[in-house]
């Protein structure tokens, strides 16, 4: 317990020191083994990069690490619950565990708000307020018949 708590107050640390510096209020580590293998923090101003949450640059140090697009075995403590796209991310990167600090009502009150986005992920297609059509489907259907073919893939 007395590790989470270090771990966790490091990415709270790297969130403050990160506003000092110019960035968004939100910090994130990566730890696997015992170890912090990687650390990240919010530069989507510093950067002009709306990918560039610190949960985000966090997962993408850590594959660098280990290696690999997968990290399991690792849990992410990051200082606030996970907008859509961070947990997308830590999905995808098969995180095992996630901490967090602060709650997503916490970040929208101070106007970092993402109910929206899992509210337009509720709605059909057709009523999202970004419209969405499929367009060549069939010619962009090669790239997957192309992937099934392939023998040397790698499973993701």
């Amino acid at each position: 317990m007395k590790e989470r708590n270090q771990y966790m107050q490091r990415a709270i640390d790297l969130s403050i020191d990160n506003v000092k510096n110019g960035g968004g209020p939100f910090g994130a580590v990566i730890v696997k083994d015992g170890e912090i293998i990687a650390e990240g923090v919010n530069r989507v101003t510093a950067n002009l990069d709306p990918t560039a949450h610190a949960e985000v640059s966090a997962i993408r140090a850590a594959c660098q690490r280990v290696g690999d697009f997968k990290l399991k075995g690792c849990t992410i403590y990051t200082s606030c619950e996970p907008c859509p796209m961070c947990l997308s991310a830590i999905y995808w990167a098969g995180i095992d565990m996630i901490y967090y600090g602060n709650t997503k009502k916490d970040a929208d009150s101070i106007g970092f708000g993402d109910d929206f986005i899992y509210k337009e992920l509720a709605l059909p297609l057709d009523e999202r307020a970004i419209p969405m059509r499929s367009l060549l489907r069939h010619e962009a259907q090669q790239a997957f018949r192309e992937w099934e073919k392939k023998e040397d893939k790698v499973e993701y």
